[in-house]
């Protein structure tokens, strides 16, 4: 044997495990679905959206009747909200992602102004209630402004470290020092309300916009050495923040000292849990929400479907949350623009680790932090501002590069159609379309618009050639043509032109 036989046997690459194999069969198989990150978030939403309303309407019966309301009092109420937060949903959906960069900047200082005005006394609430002040009575709702923060910092943080090279970020004009600046004010905002989950919660979306935005892993451990402290200081003052670590450890080893006092809420979710076993008692039938668990209906409604569906009615929960979280970040990763791509980062963490805190402290990995799951829990004004946030994570999905083409090749989907969703548009033809279009140029192209609107002009077959505002054919159009075919096939363009000729 030669010594290039050898070399070349010993360039080969090793055998491929199963498991390799059978990931790189699925990955293809997802890469030939082109809409595939729009469908799957979309309906992941849609259903943990319908499921809410489900559990809020069977764990809030009891409370609405001693209210001395109707049963479905807190249910109509909820549903009503949820309706208003669908019609945002579908309003971000037909708003390209690109366009919220110029008001991005307003809606961060808003969200500020909104965490110190929650501060004021007078102004914000909840304190004598829940322990944290972290909500503002408007009439009949209740905005808690550490939502509105957490979608702000990701749409404004996604325009500020677009396109910023994460080597300069010791430089003031990088947009990082303003960012990190920006991002402690309001983490420190929200923890001075005494909501230390929800401070947990945005601290890890300004860490997944950081990662996304290419800072090393070492800037990023500070910043969670500096969460660390914050908990160990909360988990050594004393207070019933401290209590709540104590339980979290007691629960952890599996036993409970004071079952009626500090260790009531987390016991009844356990019993909640275990009551459910494999198939659940059935929807409605929760034995726990007669006042036996508190906050049934919003931090521990986790507790009520495991004890409603079962265990399988908490793996379909889990697993709804980790579907998005995967399809969230791949989005990111596929996203035409890194704009987007950051945005939908810091979205998608936003959503999924509130869910998973809220998860994990239920069965009780995590300790008690008071935060919602989002889409499950009741409330109103979280509810329109998480599918707000939804909406334009789903926006994103449907303005990838592949899902454009699909779409002005192929159609929009029935879901696209049947809402009114318009076509989506790719960057060079979101700038073209800004330009304003006079004359009788401006004419024919918004009617050549209206014909393209059923299946649009495809991507990937080169410059679309839209009529001009003449239609008197020009003197030297064969020679024009023929040009045009050599320049885009070349030789072969000007033979078949000459066999045509011949």
């Amino acid at each position: 044997m030669t010594a290039t036989g050898t070399r070349q046997r010993s360039m080969k690459r090793p055998p491929e495990s199963g498991f390799a194999r059978a990931l790189r069969r699925m990955r293809q198989s997802m890469d030939s679905y082109p809409q595939l990150d729009y469908t799957v978030i979309r309906t992941v939403v849609l259903v943990l959206t319908g499921l809410g309303v489900v559990m809020v309407m069977s764990s809030s019966m009891a409370t609405s009747f001693a209210l001395s309301e109707s049963p479905w009092a807190i249910a109509v109420r909820q549903g009503a909200m949820v309706c208003a937060g669908l019609f945002v949903f579908w309003l971000a959906l037909r708003t390209h992602p690109e366009r919220l960069r110029t008001f991005s900047s307003w809606f961060m200082l808003a969200s500020v102004l909104l965490l110190i005005a929650v501060l004021i006394p007078g102004i914000g609430t909840g304190r004598e209630e829940v322990g944290s002040q972290s909500w503002i009575v408007l009439g009949p709702l209740r905005l808690q402004p550490s939502e509105v923060a957490r979608i702000a910092i990701a749409i404004w943080g996604a325009q500020v470290l677009a396109g910023r090279d994460p080597r300069d970020w010791k430089r003031a004009g990088s947009g990082f020092p303003l960012f990190v600046l920006v991002a402690g004010l309001c983490a420190g905002l929200i923890a001075a309300q005494g909501d230390i989950g929800m401070a947990l919660s945005f601290s890890i979306v300004v860490a997944l916009i950081l990662f996304f935005a290419g800072v090393s892993w070492g800037i990023i451990g500070v910043l969670g050495g500096v969460v660390g402290f914050v908990a160990a200081v909360a988990f050594f003052s004393g207070g019933f923040r401290s209590q709540r670590f104590h339980v979290y450890f007691d629960a952890l080893f599996g036993h409970f000292e004071d079952t009626r006092g500090v260790a009531f809420q987390s016991h009844q979710g356990f019993l909640s849990l275990a009551d459910g076993s494999l198939f659940g008692v059935g929807l409605g039938q929760s034995r726990a929400k007669w006042f036996y668990l508190p906050e049934a209906r919003n931090d521990f409604i986790f507790a009520v479907i495991g004890e409603e569906l079962g265990l399988w009615g908490g793996a379909l929960v889990i697993g709804l949350f980790a579907a998005l979280a995967c399809f969230g970040l791949r989005c990111a990763r596929r996203a035409q623009s890194q704009f987007q791509s950051l945005m939908a980062a810091a979205l998608t963490a936003g959503v999924v680790s509130q869910a998973f805190i809220n998860i994990g402290y239920v069965v009780g990995l995590l300790p008690v932090t008071g935060i919602q799951l989002p889409m499950l829990s009741a409330g109103g004004t979280s509810a329109i501002i998480t599918l707000a946030g939804m909406g334009v994570l789903a926006s994103i999905a449907r303005h990838e590069p592949d899902a454009i083409s699909s779409m002005q090749n192929h159609g929009r989907p029935t879901f696209d159609r049947v809402l009114g969703i318009p076509e989506p548009r790719t960057l060079a033809q979101l700038r073209e379309e800004s330009k304003p279009a006079r004359g009788a140029a401006g004419r024919v192209r918004r009617e050549a618009d209206k014909r393209e609107a059923r299946f649009g002009a495809p991507i990937a077959g080169g410059r679309t050639v839209r009529p001009t505002a003449s239609r008197a054919p020009r003197r030297d159009q064969p020679r024009r043509e023929a040009t045009r075919s050599r320049g885009a096939y070349g030789n072969h363009g000007a033979l078949n032109s000459d066999r045509r000729a011949g």
